[in-house]
């Protein structure tokens, strides 16, 4: 069992990158791609880094962060996206929990 959250993705306004855990590559194509959009717009849109992990009971978890120089990044603005995100990929975000749950926690 892990003992740290393990992140799925995660996108930087900073770097203009964009990271998906190797791990999670059994995923489906269009899985995938709609994470990478999901993140990348949210940094273009609030800043900052937002990452998504998974907690040890398997919960996905939004993360941001910012750089204390960043004036664009909104702290309400970001925690609003993220419940507006929340609502929106209320599906993807089951079934992504879902599917942690059963293939990396051994869980049913």
């Amino acid at each position: 069992m892990y003992q740290e959250n393990i992140v799925l993705c995660g996108a930087s306004a900073y770097e203009q990158k964009y990271y998906f855990n190797p791990d999670f590559s059994s995923l489906p194509e269009s899985v995938r791609q709609e994470l990478q959009i999901m993140c990348v717009l949210f940094t273009e849109d609030v800043g900052g880094i937002l990452t998504l992990e998974f907690d040890e009971e398997g919960n996905l978890q939004f993360r941001t962060e910012a750089l204390e120089a960043d004036a664009r990044y909104d702290d309400i603005g970001s925690g609003l996206r993220i419940k507006q995100l929340r609502e929106d990929k209320k599906e993807l975000l089951e079934a992504l929990e879902m599917y942690y749950r059963v293939f990396f926690l051994g869980g049913e």
